[in-house]
């Protein structure tokens, strides 16, 4: 019974976690898989700029931290977009 009861938990909270995804707008939407894409080329950019000798590991750490925290920046802003009365 015990497996039973768990894994009825774990369906319940992934389908409330789907439900609160699915409330997002389109426009919120784009905005984080905008920022999902800069983070991405950004991230290519800065391992061929490592991996060319161009900056070293540490400097490559710090840049990939910025752009964590700018598209992290970007999709919490997309997140407010819903959530501020129009």
């Amino acid at each position: 019974m015990k497996f039973t009861m768990k894994t009825a938990m774990v369906a319940t909270v992934a389908t409330l976690g789907l439900s609160l995804a699915a409330c997002d707008s389109a426009a919120e939407n784009e905005m984080e898989d905008n920022a999902e894409e800069m983070e991405d080329a950004a991230d290519m950019e800065i391992e061929n700029m490592e991996e060319t000798g161009q900056i070293t590991d540490d400097q490559a750490d710090a840049m990939e931290d910025n752009v964590d925290d700018q598209a992290e920046a970007m999709e919490e802003a997309a997140d407010e977009m819903d959530s501020e009365p129009t």
